[in-house]
């Protein structure tokens, strides 16, 4: 096992920062903590380091309970969001510097630092000091030196935050390289969607001083269990309804909307927790919406078009139903839109719906039954 996190209560100021959290990453996992700024997800990783302790609770690394272990004898690399490297060392020195203090000798040394200067492609700078190094050198090095004592576990503080576009996503796609090669167990905080969603093998979205949701990044992005969830990552078309039929698996709703001035019904997948008479939260990826010139099969609605955003090779497009607003994204090659005005079907199948039910439903009826929403 890499880290388990049990039970976890902090507070600054009386404030709680984190409400009884639980957590379990796997070892040689990458795990992403996802989450908006100011959610508590630096405190866990400082707790998990033990660079700050937690009011109650506990910490296990590879099975053993760490809570009174100092920080340098958890065995845990950390990679900050400054890079925090020794100015006055080379890369070589900066990278070494972890391993001079366990003691280990020079001849090891120099073989273990050799070895992850290749992994992280830094050989030929190896005599550098940071100050003549870029931004995405600067951070190269600080994994390497994070990984050359071979650490149970890695924890990174948004690392790559402060790099440019285009060393971004080259260091990050270097990372991803360096922990398949590795196996470590890393413990990556970031507040990227597309950084969580490239990197991760898991994810999970902290709120409110506790984890809302833990899964793969598909389950994220496109099955969220909360509005919370559904917000966060992009999946903002939450409609409230009432359940008015059930018809071969397939549940039409009524939407209830106060900026809608018509009844619009919709039909999705019937899951499990639908029930007559309650009302529904269901939520709609705006990726799984498209736009036509003519109705195309079930939930096709006539859309007068309000605002569209470009945005690399998509369209961000909101149309106006009755009052309702609707989101998509669509691909600019797929459709050519003429201006703001202009009305246009936006069409989506009713297994892109589902709810907002706090439950960890995988798929609607009958692939999957309802269970109770468990994070342990």
């Amino acid at each position: 096992m890499g880290i388990i996190i049990k039970n976890i209560y902090k507070s600054f100021a009386k404030q709680a920062v984190l409400d009884n959290l639980s957590l379990t990453v796997k070892k040689g996992e990458f795990h992403v903590i996802l989450g908006p700024s100011g959610e508590g997800k630096s405190t866990l990783l400082g707790v998990m380091a033990g660079l700050i302790q937690p009011d109650q609770g506990d910490v296990y690394i590879q099975q053993q309970r760490v809570n009174k272990l100092a920080p340098e004898k958890r065995k845990i690399g950390f990679v900050f969001q400054n890079h925090a490297l020794f100015p006055h060392l080379t890369v070589y020195e900066n990278t070494a510097y972890g391993l001079r203090a366990r003691g280990v000798n020079g001849k090891k040394i120099k073989k273990i630092v050799a070895h992850y200067l290749e992994l992280v492609k830094l050989q030929e700078l190896h005599d550098r000091y940071p100050f003549q190094l870029s931004g995405g050198q600067k951070q190269r090095t600080a994994i390497a030196r994070a990984l050359a004592f071979e650490p149970d576990a890695l924890l990174m503080d948004e690392p790559l935050s402060h790099l440019d576009v285009l060393e971004h996503e080259r260091i990050r796609d270097e990372l991803k390289r360096i922990q398949t090669a590795t196996q470590v167990t890393i413990c990556y905080v970031t507040h990227d969607h597309s950084e969580a969603a490239a990197l991760a093998d898991k994810i999970s979205i902290l709120h409110n001083g506790r984890i809302e949701q833990v899964e793969q990044p598909e389950d994220i992005f496109y099955h969220p269990k909360t509005s919370f969830v559904a917000e966060f990552v992009g999946a903002n078309n939450i409609f409230t309804a009432n359940l008015i039929d059930v018809n071969e698996g397939i549940s039409r709703f009524r939407l209830n909307s106060s900026e809608s001035i018509a009844k619009l019904e919709i039909e999705a997948k019937t899951y499990p927790v639908f029930t007559r008479n309650t009302e529904q939260k269901l939520c709609l990826h705006p990726e799984k919406i498209a736009i036509s010139h003519t109705p195309n099969g079930k939930n096709s609605f006539l859309a007068r078009i309000i605002d569209i955003i470009p945005q690399g090779a998509v369209f961000k497009v909101t149309g106006e139903i009755s009052g309702l607003k609707l989101r998509a994204v669509v691909p600019k090659t797929s459709f050519k839109i003429n201006s703001h005005t202009e009305k246009i079907w936006f069409t989506f199948p009713p297994d892109a719906l589902h709810p907002l039910c706090g439950r960890s439903c995988r798929a609607a009826i009958p692939q999957r039954v309802c269970k109770n929403i468990n994070f342990e």
